[in-house]
């Protein structure tokens, strides 16, 4: 092929790229904006301004008002019960590695618990079942009995990993339950067959138990056994509620609100629909 062909051959392939994509641009914008999805779009926009909305009154207030959970409550009973009888806390984050929402719930609370404990200088047991897990729980209580003012009170020995067997974790917390006869337990975290046995065998032992878990199958054994139980997402909003944190007490509170206003447009929506006025639905649907 001469230059001349060289050249025409060139500046073909180069047409070809300019107009492929100036199609592409095009078919792009003509995708920019989807009207089917305006309600979503309204939807994430409204989100948005009750959340952030929520965390700026709250950092402009200095706290947020969210109703009594009676098991959080309860932490400082729990934590005090067990200094005045001279007896540890064992903490219990289940079944849980730290991908689990569950288990980040778990640390968070055990971090606000652990600075409770450090002033009181109890002592605190967790056997944990995943080497991470461990690892993290132990930067977390080291990192809260510094906040405490009492890092010489941090024991990291106490907080060891067991096993990754489920049953063979149940049965060495059990044994230290008989063993150490702590005064409470918190079973906070992923949890699974084995609750009903934990439960069980601290309530033999007179124990005061807080327990917590997204496992709606479980809540029933722990909702029996303990003395008290975060179900739902009392379990997720304990760190907020028991740190005060105006950035997680905001978020709380701009999810309620959320929930309030789809409630009241599924009510709406379905006595519109009843009237024979189907124009909720459809704007929703789309």
């Amino acid at each position: 092929m001469n230059l001349k062909g060289k050249i025409r051959s060139l500046i073909s392939l180069l047409v070809f790229f300019v107009s492929f994509g100036s199609t592409a641009l095009a078919a792009e914008e003509v995708r920019w904006f989807d009207s089917q999805k305006t309600g979503l779009l309204i939807g994430i926009f409204i989100t948005i301004v009750l959340v952030f909305g929520f965390i700026l009154y709250g950092k402009k207030k200095g706290s947020l008002k969210i109703r009594s959970i009676p098991g959080l409550e309860a932490m400082d009973e729990a934590v005090g019960r067990a200094t005045e009888m001279g007896k540890p806390i064992l903490f219990s984050s289940g079944l849980g590695k730290m991908e689990r929402v569950a288990t980040m719930a778990s640390m968070n609370i055990l971090g606000s618990v652990a600075e409770k404990i450090a002033e009181y200088n109890t002592p605190l047991i967790i056997p944990n079942y995943d080497p991470m897990v461990t690892t993290v729980a132990q930067e977390v209580v080291k990192e809260s009995f510094s906040k405490a003012g009492h890092p010489e009170s941090f024991k990291q020995e106490n907080i060891y990993f067991v096993t990754q067997s489920q049953f063979g974790y149940v049965a060495a917390v059990d044994g230290i339950m008989l063993r150490e006869k702590p005064a409470t337990n918190l079973f906070l975290g992923t949890f699974e067959a084995e609750s009903l046995i934990l439960a069980e065998t601290g309530n033999s032992i007179g124990a005061l138990q807080i327990a917590g878990t997204d496992s709606t199958i479980q809540l029933s054994f722990f909702i029996v056994a303990c003395d008290y139980t975060l179900i739902g997402e009392e379990f997720f909003a304990a760190s907020g509620y028991l740190t005060k944190d105006p950035l997680v007490l905001g978020s709380i509170k701009g999810q309620d609100f959320l929930k309030l206003i789809i409630g009241i447009l599924i009510v709406a929506g379905g006595i519109f629909s009843t009237l024979g006025h189907n124009f909720l639905i459809n704007f929703l649907g789309k």
